[in-house]
């Protein structure tokens, strides 16, 4: 059980009862006249985030009022009980209506309730919540503890969450889960064959490594999940500007968010033969380091020019898609935060997605908006593939223009997945900027609980 969650009797928990402004009036009339006069005295209206404890007959706290937005507002956010952790008293809580979505409402809490305290001591909310008896409770659990796991790791800095550490977080999971667990690392990449891994992660002291376990039963369903592990990115030669290096700790956020969904899967017992592969680099800047217009053979075969050193993530990502074809898996799902282009064009909150098969993209779609979990389909759009072709080499990992940068990103991975499999790739950002109810500033669990609804649906 989530550790915001209590196994109290719901009678003997604060009752925390959710209104609109709409329904305010009738919600009002159920309520004592000495609770209806404290909230008139209060001005407690309703409005969506707004909290009002009331006091008991005799002493202590009688219930909880809390504003929601209304049920058929464009902007509400299902996620707005998230605030409560935050806002309420020391105690255990239930719902006492219905807050539009107990069941969201109530991951929202749990949510809600993460604290990232490894340097800084910030005790999580004395504050617990009694779940619904209409929900599923232990698979709440499950994906915000997934969550917790995903974004202690984006948040963590980056001298202690380099390759290595990343490997050593990945083996834990692994671990738990009786999962089968391999570790290449430095020059053995050249020896096996990831030259691109290798390329972009020597220049560090800390040496590059493709991370790799699997589990479940042989003959069930191949699903392969393929995270982008970049543990710092400077950039490389082309360095970037200070203001974008800030936050390059969150890079490896695709790495993050894949051991998220692999440990949800894992501890889900879902009917798959699971396999998660996580290029582990550092993006650094030194005399040996790879340079623009350097040119690499990568594993599956053609050769690729570097266009720009800090269109790095997709070149470790095509040395492990390509790996992950050599099993020709059943579905194959790559996640990264391989873009800027994506954020200019959909924001932090709404990462891109792209697929060549419409009922798994009308699949993907429909789980992100069940689980409040946003994600947008964007085109793999063929007519600028040629962007990517190269005058000296099989392709370039940067066309010039700067125009469609997710896309062709998309696309440049694509060449490195069979036409026949069954692939899905999303540009994630892993960051949420400012916070918002149940997601805190900082790293953020994206896409994973929307992929882990998807799986659950095929193969529960």
């Amino acid at each position: 059980m989530h550790p915001a969650f209590e196994n109290a009797p719901a009678a003997a928990a604060i009752p925390i009862v959710f209104a609109t402004k709409s329904n305010w009036p009738q919600i009002k009339a159920t309520l004592t006249a000495d609770a209806q006069r404290f909230a008139e005295a209060s001005a407690f209206v309703a409005k969506p985030g707004q909290m009002l404890t009331l006091p008991a007959s005799g002493t202590g706290l009688g219930g909880v009022l809390f504003g929601l937005d209304e049920q058929d507002s464009p902007a509400r956010d299902p996620f707005r009980a998230g605030q409560l952790p935050g806002l309420l008293p020391a105690g255990t809580y239930r719902f006492s209506n219905n807050p539009h979505d107990a069941r969201l409402a109530t991951l929202a809490f749990a949510l809600g309730s993460y604290r990232f305290n490894r340097y800084r001591k910030s005790d999580p909310p004395a504050v617990k919540l009694v779940p619904p008896d209409d929900v599923d409770a232990a698979d709440i659990s499950r994906i915000a503890t997934a969550a917790t796991l995903a974004r202690d790791l984006v948040n963590t800095p980056a001298n202690d969450m380099g390759p290595a550490e990343l490997a050593a977080a990945a083996e834990d999971v692994a671990k738990r889960f009786g999962a089968k667990f391999n570790c290449i690392v430095g020059d053995a990449l050249l020896a096996q064959n990831f030259p691109l891994i290798h390329a972009v992660g020597m220049a560090s002291t800390r040496a590059p490594r493709l991370i790799e376990f699997s589990w479940g039963d042989p003959s069930h369903p191949k699903v392969t999940l393929v995270g982008k592990g970049v543990c710092f990115d400077t950039g490389g030669v082309d360095l970037k500007p200070s203001s974008g290096m800030l936050i390059m700790k969150k890079d490896m956020g695709g790495a993050a968010n894949v051991l998220a969904l692999a440990q949800m899967i894992m501890d889900a017992k879902l009917k798959v033969r699971l396999r998660v592969l996580i290029p582990a680099v550092e993006n650094s800047v030194a005399g040996n380091a790879f340079r623009p217009l350097d040119i690499f053979k990568s594993r599956k075969g053609p050769t690729v020019e570097i266009g720009n050193t800090d269109a790095e993530g997709r070149l470790v990502l095509a040395d492990a898609l390509a790996l992950a074809e050599e099993e020709k898996p059943d579905l194959l799902i790559d996640l990264g935060t391989l873009t800027g282009a994506a954020r200019v064009a959909l924001g932090p909150e709404l990462p891109p997605f792209y697929t060549r098969d419409d009922a798994l993209a009308d699949a993907v779609a429909r789980c992100a908006r069940s689980e409040n979990d946003p994600l947008w389909r964007l085109p793999l759009w063929m007519p600028y593939d040629a962007w990517l072709d190269s005058k000296t080499a099989d392709m370039t990992n940067a066309p010039s223009g700067g125009f469609a940068g997710s896309i062709t990103c998309a696309l440049f991975l694509q060449r490195f997945v069979e036409p026949a499999t069954t692939w899905l790739h999303v540009d994630i950002y892993a960051w949420t900027p400012s916070a918002k109810p149940a997601r805190p500033e900082g790293g953020e669990c994206q896409a994973a609980r929307a992929l882990y609804k998807l799986l659950g649906e095929r193969y529960g």
